[in-house]
């Protein structure tokens, strides 16, 4: 390769919605005017909209960038194929009522960067108002390919291994415990320095991702803006040859390319790519009896049409407190008009005894009764009531509106464990009119 990464800086910007400004160079953001005649240093003006233009202000997401060279500037993307990566709204996969588990997706023996270990598992709603579920597991960086989708914004959950993700607005780490969003259409490049990579993928496809209303709970609890992270001004200046994929309409296409793409030397907006620690979030629960819903764990939203019901919602369950008196503490036996998409960061989950392992997930969809299994269950209800510390789990759910439609492959692999139903075979019933 010809050139070299010109600005390789790590650092970031907090706070979640801000207008932020950031240059590389000094000087290189114009003052006063988004589109001068004539940019600094040569460079080009390129704005990105990663929503309409007249949309309520609180809810805009633009960004201005000043790059080396437009994006408009490459040759004809043709058509490629990922066999293992759908969409929400492609033709094939039906619905199916039954609870469903997963076995943790193993790396790959072959060398398999970030793009080419995605595994679709869900596919919910359409691809304009919808999400895609996916597993990813990978072991090789990408250093000289880059990709971009135009379907919706990524929100990665890593397992195991720090994802690197060079951006065209900067770069942001991820580390198990923590969170990476990348915008609609930003273009990036995922480095592996700890090598083999696992984890969670959910491409929203509907309104972006903000934080949820707080109502009775007031102005401080659950995710904290502040606790956000954006990236500053990062920019390569490498030439060569490069591959760049683009993900639009549910396919894929690419194009080769002789200049990396992540040339923004300087950019303001509001459209950025950003991490969070889910260590900072500050857990609400009950601390005299019951068990309150899980959407207090909402870390972020992606509202639909209707109020009060989300495209999609990223709930946790860190590490916490139980003090609830007279109560069953696990999560209860439930129906939801919302599908829950489940994974396991590490650590157990308090509804499940065993079976659910760090990598796996679980699937309950709309109205599919769920919760504790009979070995949770049975201690649960005769657990000594005290003050109990949840410490070393970390769960979290992709819920949505819509129907999760299990991809073939998820219907189809040995990871899908055919005796899950079983966990719920020792429920006996203990109904007895005598006594009460």
């Amino acid at each position: 390769m010809d050139g070299a990464s010109t600005s390789a800086t790590t650092a970031y910007q907090s706070g979640f919605g801000n207008h932020f400004t950031t240059e590389a160079l000094p000087g290189a953001l114009p003052q006063g005017r988004n589109s001068p005649q004539k940019a600094p240093y040569g460079l080009y003006a390129e704005g990105i909209s990663g929503t309409a233009f007249t949309v309520p202000r609180g809810q805009s997401r633009q960004t201005w960038c000043y790059r080396i060279r437009p994006t408009a500037k490459h040759p004809p993307y043709a058509q490629s194929q990922h066999r293992t990566w759908l969409t929400a709204g492609s033709a094939g996969p039906g619905g199916n009522p039954n609870q469903m588990r997963w076995s943790p997706l193993p790396i790959p023996d072959a060398p398999t960067d970030l793009i080419d270990g995605v595994v679709t598992y869900a596919v919910c709603g359409t691809a304009q108002a919808g999400i895609s579920i996916h597993l990813y597991a990978a072991n090789r960086s990408m250093t000289d390919r880059f990709f971009h989708n135009a379907d919706g914004e990524m929100l990665f959950v890593p397992q195991q291994g720090r994802l690197v993700l060079h951006t065209e607005l900067g770069i942001v780490e991820a580390a198990p415990g923590e969170i990476a969003v990348v915008p609609r259409g930003i273009k990036f490049r995922a480095e592996l320095p700890e090598g083999a990579s696992r984890g969670y993928i959910c491409e929203n496809h509907g309104a972006a991702l903000r934080l949820p209303e707080l109502g009775p709970i007031g102005t401080n609890g659950l995710a904290n803006p502040r606790d956000f992270q954006s990236p500053v001004a990062a920019f390569e200046d490498r030439t060569g040859a490069f591959e760049l994929v683009f993900k639009f309409d549910g396919g894929f296409w690419a194009t080769q390319i002789d200049r990396s793409p992540l040339d923004v030397v300087a950019w303001h907006g509001t459209h950025v790519p950003y991490r969070y620690d889910l260590t900072k979030f500050m857990t609400i629960g009950t601390v005299s009896y019951d068990h309150p819903d899980p959407s207090i764990f909402t870390v972020l939203t992606s509202p639909s049409s209707d109020a009060g019901t989300a495209n999609l919602d990223f709930a946790i369950f860190p590490p916490r407190w139980m003090v609830g008196e007279d109560t069953f503490r696990p999560p209860w036996f439930h129906r939801n008009v919302m599908s829950e998409f489940m994974g396991l960061v590490e650590g157990v989950y308090d509804a499940k005894a065993d079976g659910f392992l760090p990598g796996g997930a679980s699937l309950h969809n709309c109205m599919a009764g769920h919760g504790p299994d009979a070995a949770t269950f049975e201690a649960a209800s005769n657990a000594e009531l005290v003050p109990e510390k949840l410490d070393d789990t970390l769960a979290f759910m992709f819920e949505t509106r819509h129907l999760a439609r299990p991809t073939p492959f998820a219907m189809e692999t040995p990871l899908l464990q055919a005796d899950y139903l079983d966990c719920w075979a020792g429920l006996e019933v203990r109904f007895d009119p005598s006594r009460r």
